[in-house]
């Protein structure tokens, strides 16, 4: 592996991306040219708007109006990014792999459980590597409460809250994630859901019972635009996890209850919204927030009761494409394990079959 990031540049990975909707344009495009040892080699969408701001977002890249002119090609690339529609992912992820390349699966990394299955059995066929990109896992809140948790600051867990609230009063017209047929995987369980399930997997484990509500509230709406799920795991820890979109003041982003202490954090971490406006990693204010944003925790530590702010650790949205470099390089595992994708699938099927019949599942 190259031993600075200076040596990265002279042989840059080359990436192909399919889809420059939000999940391209703001996150994964940004993302790998700010990645030393990667680049954004191919765009491709058809959409002639979307053409146009991905020739002015990256001059240099060729654009394309599908993904075969990748598989005509793949020697021209050595990463395919997938940023397209959930009913894609199947599909576009066997057809990277299947041209010899290796291939990133924006979340969910499919509709069901039998695809992510058929896309992790592809990948230890061909020996290409598999990987869905998570990219809260590197949020600021999220990484403070894994450190928080490592550390024992507040005793044994026994209860975990997280919430993405939005107020979005009627559904988006023409929108594929508002649309009811199964093969989208629409709806707020498989979009916001995908993050929630995966950070409390991460914290806890994999759960014993699984029950959820999924409404569809907003008039005209065809998919669950407010839902609730709540996770029971083996340790007693109870996590209850909200997604709407009909919430005009939102309730904490994390809670998190221990015998001995509470740390509370309201707010998104900073660093989408640092995308939209044109920030990057490496610039001076990059993942960080004012103090006004820390959370608050309230908690004894041998013996001494403290109470305050908290600073929340630099979110790192980065750290996702650092790593996937690296493990491209040296063969090694990938940043986010698609098994790990499969799991959270099977925790999304069981809250639809939860709320079809109002009982909990046993996993």
């Amino acid at each position: 592996m190259p031993a600075n990031s200076l040596e990265y540049t002279a042989n840059p990975l080359r990436c192909a991306i399919i889809g420059y909707g939000l999940a391209g344009a703001v996150f994964h495009a940004p993302l790998i040219a700010a990645t030393p040892g990667m680049t954004v080699a191919a765009i491709v969408t058809s959409h002639a708007e979307r053409q146009a701001q991905a020739q002015r977002d990256f001059p240099r890249a060729t654009i394309l109006p599908v993904p075969d002119d990748i598989w005509d090609h793949p020697s021209h690339y050595d990463l395919v990014v997938v940023a397209a529609p959930n009913r894609t992912h199947l599909s576009l992820g066997l057809a990277a792999m299947a041209a010899g390349l290796p291939v990133v699966i924006d979340k969910p990394l499919a509709v069901t459980v039998a695809d992510a299955e058929r896309l992790i059995a592809t990948s230890k066929r061909t020996g290409k590597l598999l990987s869905v990109f998570q990219n809260r896992r590197w949020d600021n809140d999220f990484l403070t409460i894994r450190q928080m948790i490592a550390l024992d600051m507040l005793g044994q867990i026994v209860g975990f809250e997280s919430r993405f609230e939005r107020y979005r009063p009627l559904p988006r017209a023409n929108a594929w994630r508002e649309l009811p047929n199964p093969e989208e995987a629409g709806g707020l369980l498989y979009d916001l859901g995908s993050h929630l399930i995966d950070q409390a997997l991460l914290l806890f484990g994999t759960p014993i019972r699984v029950y959820a509500e999924m409404e569809a509230r907003r008039p005209g709406a065809q998919v669950d635009d407010d839902s609730f799920v709540a996770l029971q795991f083996a340790s007693s820890v109870n996590a209850h996890l909200w997604m709407s979109t009909t919430t005009r003041v939102s309730g904490p982003r994390m809670r998190l209850n221990g015998l001995r202490g509470t740390y509370e954090k309201w707010g998104l971490d900073p660093q989408e919204e640092a995308l939209r406006t044109g920030l990057r990693p490496g610039d001076r204010t990059w993942g960080t927030e004012p103090r006004e944003q820390w959370g608050h925790i309230s908690t004894e530590v041998g013996g001494l009761h403290i109470d305050g702010a908290l600073e929340s650790l630099p979110g790192s949205y980065e750290r996702y494409y650092a790593l996937l470099r690296d493990a491209l390089l040296t063969d090694g595992p990938p940043p986010v394990n698609p098994d790990d994708a499969v799991t959270t699938l099977r925790i999304i099927e069981a809250a639809q079959q939860s709320a079809r019949t109002s009982t909990v599942m046993e996993l």
